[in-house]
């Protein structure tokens, strides 16, 4: 024997060292709290909910999971799915604790297919419109371009679909 003690192989949870969460997230939700974000994501996704019996993924968890995905700049599901689980100081920003399942990446896949577009719009507004009034935001305009437009070798021949434009 090395004279080593053995390390203790269970360790109760309320024991383990339990780390500040992070300075941004923490604001974040603060000012989500604030708001009152979560029961305004509820409601907006209430309608979506009907034809279940309980939402597998609260709207608000959901949000602040995509918001992750926005700001730590994962594209996709189960990245975000990972980082989540990963990160304690995200667990504490989706108010999972340490113990607490994630939520897992065909989770988040199902309830985005389930949530449309519009309501996404809204909802990430809302989020929008607080930090803009916290003076939180840089830039005077957010915009998405979604136009499909018909391509071609020289440049000069592209056309939108929708208008005939040049």
């Amino acid at each position: 024997m090395n004279g080593r003690r053995q390390e203790a192989i269970w360790i109760e949870a309320a024991l383990l060292a339990t780390p500040g969460g992070h300075p941004f997230y923490e604001k974040l939700n603060g000012l989500l709290d604030e708001r009152k974000f979560d029961g305004f994501a509820e409601e907006t996704c209430r309608r979506f909910y009907l034809k279940t019996s309980r939402p597998g993924l609260a709207p608000a968890v959901y949000f602040r999971l995509l918001l992750v995905g926005y700001f730590e700049g994962i594209d996709s599901e189960r990245g975000i799915a990972w980082r989540a689980a990963d990160s304690l100081a995200l667990r504490s920003f989706l108010g999972y604790g340490l113990s607490d399942a994630t939520p897992d990446h065909s989770t988040i896949s199902r309830t985005r297919r389930l949530i449309d577009v519009e309501t996404h719009r809204t909802v990430f507004g809302w989020v929008l419109n607080v930090l803009g009034e916290e003076g939180l935001l840089k830039g005077n305009t957010v915009a998405i371009d979604g136009t499909t437009l018909e391509a071609n070798a020289a440049l000069r021949s592209i056309v939108r679909r929708d208008t005939g434009e040049a």
